[in-house]
């Protein structure tokens, strides 16, 4: 909590006009949101506080895609099927254990608004399951000076993908 204080103090503008006690109150009585906000900050996400269309909410904004969550497929899924070189887990299946959620594209593109995020990396969002179930996923980058949503087969992981990911507070 302190480590997330800091972050809140220190970018005010990912989070206007919230104040700190609203925040410290919500999670001080959900057990579920605190571990999962340790978990966060343990695998490298830099977790701090959003204001999105007038929610609160904790998300990744470490810099580049965390790095302890790299090197996934997308789902559980694309992880089952994938029987030459499987990676070691998955976005979705490992944002679950944690009680995450991957972020959204319209969220991820909000994200992208508050600074420069993954301009060496890329992270996995929630792919809608019509894309889904075709065998897609998707994923996001900043390059050239702009933001890129990209598409991919499920069961591709590379050492610079990871995912981010947020819960609501």
């Amino acid at each position: 909590m302190d480590t997330l204080k800091q972050r809140f103090l220190a970018h005010p503008e990912r989070h206007p006009g919230v104040e700190w006690e609203t925040v410290e109150a919500a999670l001080s009585q959900d057990a579920e949101k605190r571990k999962a906000l340790e978990w966060m900050e343990e695998s490298g996400g830099e977790p701090d506080v959003v204001l999105c269309d007038g929610r609160l909410q904790i998300w990744d904004c470490a810099k580049e895609s965390p790095a302890g969550r790299r090197g996934l497929c997308y789902d559980e899924k694309a992880l089952a099927g994938r029987k030459k070189n499987p990676p070691q887990g998955s976005a979705v299946g490992q944002a679950e254990a944690a009680h995450l959620r991957l972020l959204t594209e319209a969220e991820y593109f909000y994200l992208q608004t508050l600074g420069e995020f993954d301009t060496k990396t890329s992270s996995w969002i929630a792919t809608p399951p019509e894309l889904r179930t075709l065998g897609g996923a998707l994923f996001c980058e900043r390059r050239y000076g702009r933001v890129f949503a990209f598409h991919n087969g499920a069961d591709s992981y590379y050492g610079v993908r990871g995912w981010r990911g947020g819960f609501f507070i």
